[in-house]
């Protein structure tokens, strides 16, 4: 049962090093989104960071969403976490 606490828990690191990842792909200028593994990366990442964009917009250019984004998937990760590990061992 611990093992299942562990997948959760790395399937929440793994997402939040995608969005770190896809931050720091955005600083290369001459990306080519289009083309695969960048594709992947952008549209997994996106469909959680869109839900923010639409609520923080870019202040001078800069997209603060998504450190917005990763706070609020650590909170979740902890508290998902936490519950699966309560329940799986009370």
């Amino acid at each position: 049962m611990i093992g299942i606490v562990h997948g959760v828990n790395n399937i929440f690191n793994l997402y939040f090093f995608l969005i770190i990842l896809r931050i720091f792909l955005t600083w290369i200028p001459n990306i080519q989104w289009e083309n695969q593994p960048w594709k992947t990366i952008r549209e997994i990442t996106d469909i959680y960071l869109n839900l923010f964009r639409r609520v923080i917009p870019p202040f001078n250019g800069l997209d603060f969403s998504p450190i917005v984004a990763l706070i609020v998937l650590q909170i979740v990760q902890q508290l998902v976490v936490f519950v699966l590990a309560k329940l799986l061992f009370v």
